[in-house]
């Protein structure tokens, strides 16, 4: 776990991942002060990999009006800021999560209730379909070939600004229940042109979106992939659609593919338990021969180190266990007996080091 990986000529210091998690504390689309601290604790805490949440390629691609967006000047301006502040302070690789929220966007907060906001505030959301979210929602406006087309330019734009902020890899989101998670679904998407109906045609758009942003992006950067491996409810996306698209995915240039489940229906029936989640990784890994990060309930340093070293994933990837512990790599560390340099200012924090000389961060 604390061996460096080659993303795609990217070197990553080790395989642990901070992966993207709300915070539905933008303005207006602007990440500010609460964004730096909350990422700066992580670039501290020496993960070789931290992904920016959900950002909206355009301001109604975002989930609520508190998410932020990578969609002009002030936006660019505020992630290249935040980017600049985590490397200042560790040597983790930095990278941002684009998305668009389709048939789930314009929505309060969780701590606000979660529901759809209707009039002022809120939006008119779009879908591959005008299929629902929930009982009693108003449909989203099924998307016509001009709103594809400007999605599709709206991730290239969001790309291209990724790279002048200096992130150091992009990542689509095609998970949780999203636009591009929805094209993919039989669930979601009920089309009858060449982006709907077959596995094939499902797959067409997201696909598109992909080497859209993959041609954009510097060649010497990665681009990874988020996905939802299978919907947990009976005529959804499944494993068989989740190979084949990963293979797809691996054609096209894909760096990795982040291995999540579920998000797309309030039906869905989900079996959770530790690493849950890790079983769908080792399949793509191993059907796709593509590089791939495991979440969802990884914990423990041992139970992370295990994944990683009997192959079933290439990175861990948690959330919430960082935001409750930051400094989750460290005592992972000491645990496992590697090594890991703390900023200088931090460097006898840990008891285990009193008496030893400082060491400087690298």
């Amino acid at each position: 776990m604390f061996s460096t990986f080659d993303l795609d000529g990217v070197t990553v210091p080790n395989r642990i991942v901070v992966a993207p998690m709300c915070q539905y504390s933008a303005t207006n689309g602007v990440p500010g002060a609460w964004h730096q601290a909350h990422l700066g604790q992580f670039a501290m805490s020496g993960s070789g990999l931290i992904f920016v949440e959900a950002t909206g390629v355009e301001p109604d691609g975002r989930i609520t009006p508190g998410c932020p967006g990578l969609y002009n000047d002030e936006t660019e301006a505020a992630f290249a800021k935040i980017v600049s502040f985590m490397k200042s302070i560790g040597n983790s690789r930095i990278g941002i999560q684009l998305s668009h929220a389709g048939r789930k966007g314009s929505t309060s907060a969780p701590w606000e209730g979660g529901g759809l906001i209707e009039g002022e505030g809120g939006w008119t959301p779009i879908a591959p379909s005008a299929v629902s979210y929930l009982p009693g929602w108003p449909a989203p406006k099924e998307m016509d070939a001009a709103a594809l087309s400007r999605v599709k330019e709206a991730f290239v734009d969001s790309a291209k600004r990724a790279a002048r902020a200096d992130f150091d890899v992009v990542q689509i989101h095609v998970a949780h229940g999203y636009l591009l998670h929805q094209f993919l679904s039989p669930i979601t998407n009920t089309r009858t042109d060449k982006y709907g109906g077959s596995l094939e045609n499902r797959m067409r758009y997201p696909l598109e979106v992909f080497a859209a942003v993959r041609e954009v992006f510097p060649a010497d950067l990665p681009v990874v992939v988020r996905l939802s491996a299978i919907d947990w409810i009976e005529g959804g996306w499944d494993m068989e659609g989740s190979i084949a698209f990963t293979k797809q995915l691996k054609a096209l240039g894909c760096a990795a593919v982040d291995v999540s489940s579920g998000g797309l229906d309030q039906r869905q029936s989900i079996t959770t338990g530790p690493g849950y989640q890790v079983r769908f990784a080792e399949t793509l890994r191993r059907e796709a021969d593509m590089p791939v990060m495991a979440v969802g309930q990884i914990t423990d340093p041992v139970q992370a180190e295990t994944i990683v070293a009997t192959g079933q994933a290439d990175f861990v990837a948690l959330a919430r266990g960082m935001l409750w512990d930051p400094r989750w790599p460290w005592k992972a560390a000491v645990a496992l007996g590697a090594e890991i340099t703390l900023p200088a200012p931090y460097a006898r924090c840990n008891p285990a080091l009193a008496g030893k000389p400082f060491v400087t961060r690298t």
